[in-house]
């Protein structure tokens, strides 16, 4: 298909937008031929305002959910319904004005020369426009983004946590739904499930827009549920990577590296104590043995994480 001809739609989730929702539909620009709205049983005006954008509007659908369902339930209706139209390219805009519609056409610019599968913002980039991120999404970003750079596999992007992307129909369809989280984990949860895809992402450097608009998520939630969720979809990435799908030098060095950390501190931990209790000097070679298996562990861990760091998908 000519990359002119792609059907483009946008998919906004809906959850008390009714002063920014007009504005930002109205900011979408014309190269978009679809846009779903998704009223995630918003309980303002939204679901009103939407029904009369979608009169206004034949390029409109709207979607009502009878029950909530979270930013990743929204985007995944949506997400469906736009495929479902025949879209080749969806793309997610917020529905509170924080997205700039005008970057639409230079996030999907990856997609359609066909360097990548999926794309996404990235705000830091840009240094003026960050400093008027808030400090706390600003703190936050910076502690959540080496865990999901790891958790998923993708340490080429910096701005993981970042909601404005733009997906294939075909990676969309190859991506297991059951895996994706329905509420504030969905933008990290996605990016794990794309790894497991082979999925080729591409950061787009964008400016990043902060108004009066009030963010829905929970700081508590997230400082208290991303980390054990990151750190299991560590876990299982390591595992499907290099022990079931494929065994590569990675795998040795982690098969022998931690191994060989672990018993060394084990060793030395237990042996200083012993000396202790006895109030004897140990012997030279007590010293030494942990401490090279100690330093060899790191090492080869250090090995790992370095080849594992250049091994993310790149076509």
């Amino acid at each position: 298909m000519n990359n002119l001809s792609k059907h483009i739609a946008v998919v906004i989730p809906c959850y008390k937008v009714e002063n920014h929702i007009e504005s930002v539909v109205h900011s979408i620009p014309e190269m978009v031929q679809t846009i779903v709205l998704v009223n995630d049983c918003s309980p303002d005006k939204t679901p009103d305002i939407l029904n009369q954008l979608a009169l206004n509007y034949p390029s409109i659908s709207v979607i009502h959910h009878k029950k909530n369902k979270g930013v990743g339930g929204a985007m995944l209706s949506g997400f469906e319904k736009a495929f479902e139209m025949g879209a080749d390219i969806a793309i997610k805009l917020d529905g509170d004005g924080q997205m700039d519609a005008s970057n639409i056409n230079h996030l999907i610019q990856p997609i359609l020369k066909e360097k990548a599968d999926f794309a996404k913002g990235n705000r830091f980039k840009d240094h003026i426009a960050i400093r008027q991120m808030p400090i706390i999404r600003r703190i936050g970003n910076i502690g959540l983004s080496f865990f999901i750079k790891a958790a998923s596999g993708y340490w080429n992007i910096f701005d993981p946590t970042n909601g404005y992307i733009a997906i294939t129909k075909e990676i969309y369809h190859a991506l297991d739904k059951n895996r994706i989280h329905q509420r504030y984990y969905f933008e990290s949860s996605l990016l794990i499930e794309l790894y497991h895809v082979n999925a080729v992402i591409e950061d787009v450097p964008m400016k990043a827009k902060y108004g009066n608009e009030v963010s829905n998520l929970s700081v508590t939630k997230t400082l208290f549920e991303f980390p054990p969720k990151l750190f299991l979809a560590f876990l299982r990435r390591i595992l499907l990577k290099y022990f079931l799908y494929e065994f590569t030098i990675a795998s040795l060095y982690l098969l022998t590296g931690l191994p060989l950390l672990l018993i060394g501190i084990y060793y030395g931990i237990s042996n200083f104590i012993h000396y202790v209790n006895l109030k004897v000097e140990a012997p030279t070679g007590t010293v030494i043995i942990p401490t090279l298996m100690i330093t060899l562990g790191f090492q080869l861990l250090l090995a790992a994480i370095n080849f594992d760091i250049g091994n993310y998908p790149k076509k």
